[in-house]
């Protein structure tokens, strides 16, 4: 009996053994290990380098002092229109208003960009965090958006003026006009929470290098570690909501506008109307075209040298212009300042 059990003790271990080996091991296959290796090795960055302009040294202290020169103009020429239209009651009109409103976007606009800019073209480091990229993204859109919608809001302005005079201050109420600002901006809002929430879902894992002076939707989309098809239709099927739709209503509401000044019988006063309207043609034109521009092409399609061009034309020049445009012929501006700053005879 008792050599039984000992011939059975490793008989039993052995068919035990065997027993345990006969189980098949789970392993990972040799690909799903290389890309569980591959996710958790993967970083992805932190901030961003802006490489600006690619200007050779020499050139830069003197660009420097030329954007400048120019932000300081800025400031000061839409911060002087504000304050006029606010001070002086004879400005407190629905045209006015807006062109004040278009003012205060335009002063947010460029003082989103163009310190950051001008920092980084006086220093060697320029960075920009991966949380401050994704805001200053998304405020430059909002801005944007609802400068562009504004520019459709004024179109509307200047048609019930020209073609429904006596009934103007009655249609284009302070109330109508509070709402026609809150919609531009809620759409602003929206539209620029759409854009950057399918910019920055993606994933950035390197490089980290923009090839711009600030954190634009193209130029940052060039860094994806993923297919930006998706983003480029998004861009796309958006541009005309923020773009196109604007430009075609201030396309037609103008057709209509200069039907109605040829039917005006007087040259005098058929000049005043156009005059009018040529300083909001020429704001918009300087502000929507070079925008479409930049946001309806695909991205493959983009040249990052052209890019900071366009960039430069509807963020910074369109808002030195505006209100040199506003105010250099306009009568009612310059009557307001020499008014509060009282350094002469009001113009007849």
């Amino acid at each position: 009996m008792d050599v039984l059990l000992r011939e059975s003790g490793p008989l039993g271990a052995v068919s035990k053994e065997s027993a345990s080996n006969s189980w098949p091991k789970l392993t990972q296959s040799p690909t799903a290990e290389v890309e569980h290796n591959a996710k958790s090795n993967q970083s992805y960055v932190t901030e961003f380098i802006l490489l600006g302009f690619s200007f050779s040294p020499r050139i830069m202290p003197l660009l420097f002092s030329a954007f400048l020169m120019t932000y300081l103009l800025i400031i000061l020429g839409n911060s002087l229109i504000t304050i006029l239209i606010c001070l002086d009651s004879h400005l407190h009109t629905p045209m006015y208003f807006f062109i004040g409103v278009l003012s205060m976007l335009d002063l947010s606009y460029t003082t989103t960009t163009v310190p950051q800019m001008l920092a980084h073209m006086a220093s060697q480091k320029k960075t920009i965090s991966f949380a401050s990229c994704v805001a200053q993204m998304y405020i430059f859109l909002v801005l944007g958006i609802t400068e562009s919608w504004l520019f459709a809001i004024m179109s509307i302005d200047r048609y019930v003026a020209i073609c429904h005079p006596l009934r103007y201050k009655v249609i284009m109420s302070p109330w109508l006009c509070g709402v026609m600002v809150i919609f531009c901006g809620l759409w602003g809002v929206i539209s620029a929470l759409v854009y950057t929430v399918f910019a920055m879902r993606l994933p950035y894992c390197g490089p980290n290098k923009i090839n711009h002076f600030f954190c634009e939707v193209p130029a940052v989309l060039k860094l994806a570690c993923a297919d930006t098809s998706v983003n480029d239709r998004i861009d796309f099927i958006l541009g005309f909501s923020v773009i196109l739709v604007p430009l075609s209503l201030i396309l037609v509401i103008y057709v209509n506008i200069f039907i109605a000044i040829l039917r005006i019988r007087s040259g005098q006063g058929r000049l005043k109307a156009f005059s009018t309207c040529a300083s909001h043609i020429t704001v918009v034109t300087m502000f929507c075209v070079p925008a479409m521009v930049m946001y309806m092409k695909p991205g493959s399609e983009a040249s990052p040298e052209e890019d900071k061009k366009l960039a430069l034309f509807y963020n910074v020049i369109s808002a030195f212009f505006n209100p040199i445009i506003y105010s250099l012929r306009n009568k009612d501006v310059k009557r307001a300042f020499l008014k509060v700053t009282g350094w002469g005879r009001d113009p007849e």
